[in-house]
């Protein structure tokens, strides 16, 4: 893989690392404007998967943020390629850890919420949002060469899925009252996200199709 610096004079490359600093700056704005939603609706409705689905997208503003110090230009991108990558990874093992304490918790307590519309929102705007930038990130990732990028890339369709499982949780809440349909779907995500996350700290998440 060829190693890529930011103080590269190649035009073409500059572009690729603007617009993956562009991406990230898009997915860092609309994390916090979802964490704030999420929180907010959380505590109106009762809703832990809310709460939970809150707390992610702080880790995620997190990794974008991690995304934007490594796309930096002006910066030799090598050493911090690594260590971004990794952080990155770390930020996936806290979710996993994150959602399995949560998620068991509220199928232990059986702390069913209220119907939450605001909630319902947010994540049906993340289901349609998240693919797509996720699918940016990984094009930009092939063009830089950057794991710690398709990592990212990785956590935001992470985000994408958790979205789905969120909105079905609420809508199944909403019409049927199955409270438990969120935090067990829930659970079965944390395999995907901890296996992720693990490539990540290892330096194995990104391929030949983008490196």
């Amino acid at each position: 893989m060829e190693s890529i610096t930011q103080n590269n004079t190649n035009p073409t490359q500059t572009a690729h690392i603007r617009k993956g600093r562009f991406l990230e700056y898009i997915t860092v704005t609309w994390d916090v404007l979802e964490a704030l939603g999420a929180m907010t609706a959380a505590i109106l409705s009762g809703s832990v998967a809310l709460l939970s689905y809150g707390i992610d997208s702080i880790i995620e503003v997190s990794s974008g943020s991690i995304l934007l110090w490594r796309l930096q230009e002006g910066e030799k991108g090598e050493a911090r390629e690594q260590v971004a990558t990794r952080l990155v990874g770390f930020s996936l093992i806290a979710l996993a850890v994150y959602i399995l304490y949560d998620a068991g918790s509220s199928l232990y307590l059986h702390n069913p919420p209220e119907t939450s519309y605001l909630g319902i929102a947010i994540a049906a705007v993340s289901v349609i949002l998240m693919p797509l930038l996720a699918r940016a990130k990984r094009k930009v990732a092939q063009d830089i060469s950057s794991k710690a990028m398709h990592t990212d890339s990785r956590q935001t369709d992470i985000c994408a899925y958790l979205s789905a499982i969120l909105l079905a949780g609420l809508v199944l809440n909403a019409l049927f009252g199955w409270w438990w349909a969120d935090p067990v779907a829930a659970l079965i995500m944390i395999p995907i996200i901890a296996k992720e996350g693990w490539e990540a700290l290892q330096g194995e998440t990104c391929d030949d199709d983008c490196c």
